[in-house]
């Protein structure tokens, strides 16, 4: 009986490591399946030996460091003498994953790594490691793919997960009436982060931008969106002075169906451009980790529309440049330019268009299988 080990180090890691679970359970319904993780990789038939909770930590405290460390030897050492898998897939969380991929070689034990570290956006000395450690690359990004190649690396482009799993558009009527508000008002939706320290440095800048907004517009309607993974004490603790309305776990529909965004740098940007929705993103962090990224990234931009597109669709307002005014400015020109609006909406279809039509999930699986076979 084959047996494979899925390392997933936060809440979108478990997302795509259910679907991909999923599959190898359809193809090889034998396959035994340990996970770190969460429900989704759990519903999907993964026994989960720990779930992420320690993992996804943000910041250089030390407790975080120390705790990272003991996990990482604990898993390694389970690894290696206890459950003793076939293959180990490695989701997404590159430092980390690539300290167990390090742990693990030469142990026989095959390291696939499907989301891998963006080399890139910054530290592109990692291919170096990822070239060492890991059998074989699974990237989801079509220019990655090349990357790889250049350095003689094994990888398969599996196209972007968020492309078959990303539900279709709410509808708007439905989702409006569910959620008491006015169809004949536009609506803005704020995404503050997954995150405390995301919370802690973003909330107090997004909820003032909004109340600003609504006395200089008072039509608009805004909603904030609370990430599934925090819980209610820690939201309510930075978004306590909000007077909007709150809606939880419905993130995928609370996008779709807005004439507006406001967004913390991340996924959320990809998924918002997948549905078309005009954009700002925003983002600030202690100062020093800012520095530290000023010096090691590779390129300017920071959302994943504007990367993909080589150009500046998005809005970017980071550290300094996040404030009141300039969120309230972006935000007025993308609800009421219609040309501006028009052409924003349309250079996202755009960066659809760059990514394939492939389920991600079936390619990964494909490539385990082969891999066991």
């Amino acid at each position: 009986m084959a047996k494979i080990f899925i390392i997933t180090g936060e809440y979108s890691g478990d997302i795509h490591g259910g679907k991909v679970a999923e599959v190898l359970k359809q193809k090889m319904p034998d396959i035994e399946i340990e996970a770190i993780g969460g429900e989704n990789l759990k519903n999907a038939g993964a026994k989960i030996y720990c779930d992420h909770s320690k993992m996804s930590g943000f910041g250089l405290s030390l407790k975080m460091i120390v705790d990272h460390l003991a996990l990482e030897r604990k898993i390694s050492n389970y690894l290696l003498y206890d459950y003793k898998p076939d293959l180990v897939l490695l989701i997404d969380y590159g430092t980390f994953n690539l300290r167990i991929a390090k742990r693990l070689h030469n142990s026989g034990i095959k390291i696939f790594h499907y989301i891998p570290p963006q080399i890139w956006a910054s530290r592109k000395w990692r291919i170096n490691k990822i070239k060492k450690y890991v059998d074989k690359v699974l990237c989801i990004f079509p220019f990655e793919e090349d990357i790889y190649k250049q350095k003689n690396i094994d990888v398969h482009y599996c196209g972007h997960p968020l492309i078959q799993q990303l539900p279709p558009p709410k509808d708007k009527l439905e989702f409006f009436n569910e959620h008491g508000l006015d169809m004949n008002k536009p609506l803005v939706s704020v995404f503050p982060g997954s995150r405390p320290l995301e919370l802690k440095f973003l909330a107090k800048t997004l909820i003032n931008s909004a109340k600003e907004l609504k006395i200089k517009h008072p039509e608009i309607q805004f909603c904030i969106s609370h990430a599934p993974n925090l819980s209610d004490e820690v939201f309510e603790k930075y978004v306590k002075d909000a007077d909007f309305k709150i809606i939880k776990g419905e993130n995928q529909a609370l996008l779709s169906v807005s004439d507006a965004l406001i967004l913390a740098s991340g996924t959320v940007a990809l998924e918002a451009t997948l549905y078309k929705i005009p954009m700002i993103i925003g983002y600030r962090g202690p100062w020093i980790l800012y520095l530290v990224y000023l010096m090691l990234r590779c390129i300017n931009r920071v959302s994943l529309p504007n990367i993909i597109s080589g150009e500046d669709i998005v809005p970017e307002l980071i550290q300094l440049k996040f404030n009141k005014e300039n969120i309230c400015y972006e935000i007025e020109r993308l609800l009421y330019e219609k040309e501006y609006r028009k052409s924003v909406i349309d250079k996202l279809g755009l960066v659809r268009e760059k990514l394939s039509e492939k389920y991600s999930a079936e390619e990964v699986a494909e490539c385990i299988i082969n891999a066991l076979s």
